[in-house]
C-alpha cells in the first residue's frame, strides 16, 4: 500500500485543495497572511501523514509525525473560523469545510491509536 492509499491522506489532501480554491476568492490584501497560513497549513496535513507513513516501522515517529498532522488539522480549524470572522466564507461553507476537518481529525486518531494496523511494530 501506498501513503496515497490511506484513507485520512485522501481526505486531508481533498480539503486542501478545496480550501486552495476557496482562497483563491479571498482579498488580494490576505494574500501573505490569511490565504497564505491557510493554504500552508491544510497541505502540510497530508504531507505529514506522508512522511509519518514512510517511518511506520516505528510507531513513535509514526505516532509523533501524525501529531504534527494533527496540529496543523487544529491550525486550519483555526483559519477558517478567522476566514468567516471576516466575511470571506459563509456559515454553510465554513460547517462542510469544519466537518471535512474533524473527519480527518477523526481518522488520524485512529490511526495513532492503532499503529499496528499501518505497519508500526
Amino acid at each position: 500500500m501506498k501513503f496515497q492509499d490511506l484513507l485520512a491522506y485522501q481526505k486531508s489532501f481533498a480539503l486542501a485543495m478545496s480550501i486552495f480554491k476557496i482562497s483563491q476568492g479571498f482579498p488580494q490584501e490576505e494574500r501573505y497572511s490569511l490565504t497564505d497560513q491557510i493554504r500552508r497549513s491544510s497541505r502540510s496535513v497530508s504531507a505529514n501523514i506522508a512522511e509519518s507513513y514512510a517511518k511506520r516501522v516505528y510507531p513513535r515517529y509514526f505516532i509523533s509525525k501524525l501529531t504534527d498532522a494533527d496540529a496543523e488539522n487544529l491550525e486550519t480549524q483555526s483559519w477558517l473560523e478567522f476566514a468567516l470572522a471576516c466575511g470571506y466564507i459563509n456559515n454553510v461553507l465554513f460547517e462542510d469545510l469544519s466537518m471535512q476537518s474533524k473527519e480527518v481529525g477523526r481518522l488520524m486518531n485512529f490511526m495513532m491509536n492503532n499503529p499496528e494496523k499501518f505497519g508500526s511494530k
